[in-house]
């Protein structure tokens, strides 16, 4: 027998094991997978005359082949018959002797190999060439190449299923997940900012929820957080957040409540919505906050702000304290101002004026007829401005060392000059002794007095006597300066007597 033949020889019985196989195989899987009848028939039809251009083509009909195809039908007698008339073997029906390692046909038994026997000895199987490979593909029958590509078929859809159940599983457990967390309560947190707030001894901060949750089911409840906007668990859906009440401060402080609305959306557990709802509650006037705030503190303190309702009571307790003090505070206030105002208002018979606030208690007057003086306190010969009335159209001449530091028409035929010493001026050259006819000397707290009240305290002793005055001794910066202070303070009161 020629190499040739021996090629083709053993070609067909590897053949015939791998059909076995895919047989075996094919058998397994039947009661999942369906073939098409027809389509076996079909493939059926032409195995002969496929044999047939095989024997044309090599002249060669291996022996082994049909003697081990006629031995496999004889030994699978009582096995059902597939649609295509094959006989197919089951893996489990061979004897227990019989296992996949048995003899090949026409192989016999393999020869006992010394162990010594060094692994150059062992001849390499040869790569079949081409025309071997060839041989081998056309020598296969139809029918035993579908069923090879059924086994193949057979395998990836096996495979496939049980990458499809994995997918499934895994899907099904991730909807599971998600469904469990549908139904569980998640903690959020909101931004607050409420100055001084500490809710470990005042109340907490409460919050209006409405909207719908994960169910479906509507939504309306008043929660609480604390000064880090901590407190609010809810089911994951959408709502909207509000402050419905001011909470009470260990102090008594009340909060305004703002009237800001925030939109939001519950995911997990965990989830910080201080970019989407933050709140600001400013504190005002501790006067200006009324019962009903207090009263709606109170009440929601009660309901869930605090431990119990005697705490809420005290906290309503210190805000009521804390607002009627400030209260009684700004009435103080009002009625001494009110005092101060008409201890600081002066009328003569053609008009009336009022005294600076800037001057209050610290100046006093003297009034003769139409005329007034304001001088410093307890120094009658130190007067700041002196105020006297000229009939329009007569002209006005100051006393001797005083200037003219303005006038008011009071629009009934008369006009009021006011006059008086420049005392920017006046005082640092009379400090330094260089004025030739002081009006009189001043101790250094009386000259920071007098150029404090002449300019407002805009500018101090030192920079008017170094700067706007200076050594050169012009007093036309100093007069400028007190003539417009004036001009501020005290001449725009000056109205003409009802």
């Amino acid at each position: 027998m020629n190499d040739e033949t021996m090629g083709q020889e053993d070609a067909a019985q590897d053949a015939e094991a791998c059909a076995e196989a895919l047989e075996s195989l094919d058998r397994i899987s039947l009661d999942e997978i369906a073939f098409d009848d027809s389509g076996v028939d079909v493939q059926d039809g032409p195995e002969t005359e496929a044999q047939s251009d095989d024997q044309d083509a090599d002249d060669v009909e291996p022996a082994e082949d049909e003697a081990g195809h006629e031995d496999t039908e004889s030994e699978a007698g009582n096995q059902p018959e597939s649609d295509t008339g094959e006989e197919t073997v089951l893996l489990d029906s061979l004897p227990a002797e019989d296992s996949l390692t048995r003899e090949l046909p026409g192989l016999g038994s393999a020869p006992a190999v010394d162990e010594t026997i060094a692994m150059g000895d062992i001849p390499l199987p040869s790569v079949p060439s081409a025309r071997e490979a060839e041989v081998r593909h056309r020598k296969m029958s139809p029918k035993r190449r579908n069923l090879m590509v059924a086994g193949v078929v057979a395998v990836a859809l096996v495979a496939g299923g049980a990458g499809y159940t994995a997918w499934n599983g895994y899907q099904q457990e991730q909807a599971a997940v998600a469904a469990a967390n549908a139904h569980t309560m998640m903690s959020v947190q909101i931004g607050v900012h409420a100055a001084g707030l500490d809710c470990s001894t005042g109340s907490k901060i409460p919050v209006q929820v409405s909207g719908q949750d994960s169910d479906g089911s509507s939504v309306s409840e008043t929660l609480y957080v604390d000064e880090h906007g901590r407190g609010i668990k809810l089911l994951p859906g959408d709502y909207t957040f509000s402050i419905a009440a001011s909470p009470i401060a260990a102090d008594g402080t009340i909060y305004t409540v703002p009237t800001t609305k925030a939109q939001v959306t519950v995911k997990s557990d965990g989830q910080d919505l201080s970019a989407q709802a933050t709140f600001k509650l400013k504190v005002p006037s501790a006067d200006t906050v009324t019962d009903d705030q207090i009263d709606a503190a109170a009440k929601y303190a009660e309901e869930g702000g605090v431990n119990s309702a005697a705490v809420a009571k005290v906290l309503q307790q210190a805000a009521t304290a804390r607002r009627d003090a400030a209260t009684n505070a700004v009435s103080s206030r009002k009625a001494q101002a009110a005092r101060d105002a008409d201890a600081r208002h002066k009328a003569t018979d053609l008009y009336q004026l009022d005294i600076p606030v800037e001057w209050y208690g610290k100046v006093a007057t003297w009034q003769n007829g139409s005329t007034l003086c304001i001088y410093l306190a307890g120094d009658t010969s130190t007067p700041l401005v002196t105020l006297v009335t000229v009939r329009d159209g007569e002209s006005f001449t100051p006393d001797e060392g005083d200037a003219v530091l303005g006038a008011a028409n009071l629009g009934n035929g008369y006009t009021v000059y006011a006059s008086g010493p420049v005392y920017p001026y006046v005082v640092p050259q009379t400090i330094n002794g260089r004025t030739q006819n002081p009006v009189s000397t001043y101790p250094m707290d009386t000259a920071i007095e007098l150029v404090e009240l002449t300019t407002g305290n805009r500018y101090t002793y030192s920079q008017i006597k170094n700067v706007l005055v200076g050594k050169d001794g012009k007093a036309d910066a100093a007069t400028k300066l007190e003539c417009d202070y004036l001009a501020q303070i005290l001449l725009p009161s000056i109205k003409a007597q009802d």
